[in-house]
Order: structure tokens, then C-alpha cells, then sequence
């Protein structure tokens, strides 16, 4: 049964002691300040800005073509408020556009690269990429638990693709941000899906996406299967060996993880795990390992 409950209009930013309602178009006109660009995509441009004093998001439609993708991604973010996805502010249907809190930190494509800093070197440690491996997993099963129904992370088909989707906190947790491409699969009804309609290439994208009919034969949309949850799951391993890092540790992580790696990776998606089996199994593994960690000899290892 499709589950369905009624969303919040409130919204609290981090360091907030109270909510507030979501920004109305008046307000976003009056009280938040446009500041510079800071990224643009297929379907919107980012700003950064100011509202009360906080650092904020602006993101803006940036071509009329898409604004259906557009106003998905923003009912997504309006039901789906959780600790797994950025928080909404305020939006305005009128002139496209939607109020974010703002993550310095940026993308996880750039997160070698905040490693790498100097006041962030301390927290480049092995429990601290799995945990972030275990935040990645957390939101691919909330949004398969979602209070939606299933859904499906869509926009995911190469890893750089699929990492611009996440931001980092400061803090160094993962928020989902995008969710322009997140549709809804009820297999009770035989309602399943396809991730756009062109071909897909490549090892990162699940099997069943690819064209299964040979280089010879044309891509033809229609004869493409529709397909499940499972795509996300077969993505796993690789987005976990990019969070993972080539650290001291991460060997012996991705060591303990291979199995159930394999698992995600076997070509048949009813035989893959659900998402909340590797995420036990992430979880058990950072217990496990921190409490060996302080065992003689293991201290050394990891």
C-alpha cells in the first residue's frame, strides 16, 4: 500500500532553537539577498545568498523546458524534510525558484579536496569515511522507505553525476540535495521505472539499464524493460570505494565489505540485498571495528 502522510510547512535551520514557516514569494523577494553564483545545472542555477543573517541557497529555473523536472524536485523536497535531505527554507512557484540552507563545503565530488585542507586533515580517518559511507546508504533507504513509497534516485548515471547529488555539512555528514529525478516504484501495482529515455553506458549503471540488444540493433526506448530500486543498489560499492578514500584503513574496510558488495553487484536485482541489510551491515562493521580498535595490535592495522 502506498503510504502517504501530510508535510510540514515548517522548516529549522541548523543552529535554530525554533521553526519558522517556509519563506512565501514576498518574503523571498524582500528578505533574501542574491550574492553570487556558485553552480548550474541542466535544470537550475545555484546562488549563493543571505536571509537574516544565514548563509542560504537560491536555486533558480534555468530553462523553461524543464520546469516539470523542476517542480518534481521541489514537491520531493517539500515531503521527504527528514535529516537525510537538505533543508527547504522557502520557494516561490511564480518565478521558479526554491531557498535552501546553504553547505559551504559544497558536493561530494569535491570531498578529496576538503580532506586535503589543513583544518579538516584531523577528520580524515577511517571511521570518519565510513561513516560517511554509512550516510550514503542511510539515504538510499530512506528514500526506498520513503513515507512516498519507494522511490528511486534516477539522476545517478556515472559516479561524478551521482555525487553532485549529495552535499557535505560541516559537520561532515551527507544531505541529500537534488531530487529532481526521483521516481516512484509500487510493485504491488506493477508500477516500475525507467531512468530517462535515452541509452545508458558504462559499468556504473546496473544492468537491466543498459540496451540488451546488441551494438547492431538501434536503441529503441520502448523495447528498454522497465526496472526497480535494485539499480540503486548496484551503485553502492562504488560510491562507498570513492567515500572510502586511499587512506591507511580503507583496505581493511572495503576487505570486510566485500561480500556484501558482491552481493549489490550480482546481475540478477532480485538477488541483490535491500538497502537496509548494507546498511546493517555498514553499521556493524564501524561498531565492530571500533571496539577492536582499541584492542593491542588492531590500533596498528587500521
Amino acid at each position: 500500500m502506498e503510504k502517504k502522510f501530510p508535510h510540514s510547512k515548517r522548516m529549522q535551520m541548523g543552529g535554530m532553537k525554533t521553526c519558522f514557516p517556509w519563506l512565501s514569494c514576498e518574503a523571498m523577494r524582500k528578505e533574501v539577498r542574491r550574492l553570487k553564483l556558485v553552480g548550474e545545472g541542466a535544470v537550475k542555477k545555484v546562488y549563493f545568498g543571505e536571509w537574516k543573517e544565514r548563509k542560504v541557497a537560491l536555486s533558480q529555473l534555468t530553462s523553461s523546458a524543464l520546469q516539470d523536472d523542476f517542480l518534481h524536485g521541489l514537491e520531493m523536497l517539500k515531503l521527504l524534510q527528514s535529516k537525510y535531505v537538505v533543508t527547504l527554507l522557502g520557494y516561490c512557484k511564480e518565478n521558479f525558484t526554491i531557498l535552501t540552507e546553504y553547505h559551504p563545503l559544497g558536493s561530494l565530488k569535491d570531498l578529496e579536496e576538503k580532506f586535503n585542507l589543513p583544518r579538516y586533515q584531523i577528520l580524515n580517518t577511517w571511521p570518519n569515511r565510513l561513516r560517511l559511507a554509512i550516510d550514503y546508504v542511510a539515504i538510499i533507504n530512506y528514500f526506498h522507505n520513503s513515507p512516498l513509497g519507494t522511490l528511486v534516485m534516477c539522476d545517478s548515471s556515472d559516479l561524478d553525476k551521482v555525487l553532485s547529488q549529495y552535499l557535505l555539512t560541516s559537520d561532515f555528514r551527507i544531505v541529500a540535495n537534488d531530487l529532481d529525478a526521483l521516481p516512484l516504484v509500487n510493485k504491488e501495482k506493477g508500477q516500475l521505472v525507467k531512468c530517462g529515455h535515452r541509452q545508458l553506458w558504462g559499468e556504473f549503471v546496473a544492468p537491466e539499464q543498459l540496451w540488451p540488444h546488441g551494438e547492431d540493433i538501434e536503441f529503441d526506448d520502448e523495447r528498454m524493460l522497465p526496472y526497480d530500486e535494485k539499480t540503486d543498489i548496484w551503485k553502492i560499492p562504488d560510491v562507498s570505494d570513492f567515500l572510502l578514500g586511499h587512506m591507511e584503513g580503507s583496505d581493511i574496510l572495503r576487505l570486510h565489505l566485500f561480500d556484501i558488495h558482491a552481493e549489490c553487484k550480482r546481475k540478477n536485482p532480485a538477488e541483490r540485498p535491500l538497502a537496509q541489510t548494507v546498511l546493517h551491515t555498514y553499521k556493524h562493521l564501524l561498531m565492530s571495528l571500533l571496539k577492536d580498535s582499541a584492542a593491542p595490535g588492531m590500533r596498528d592495522m587500521l
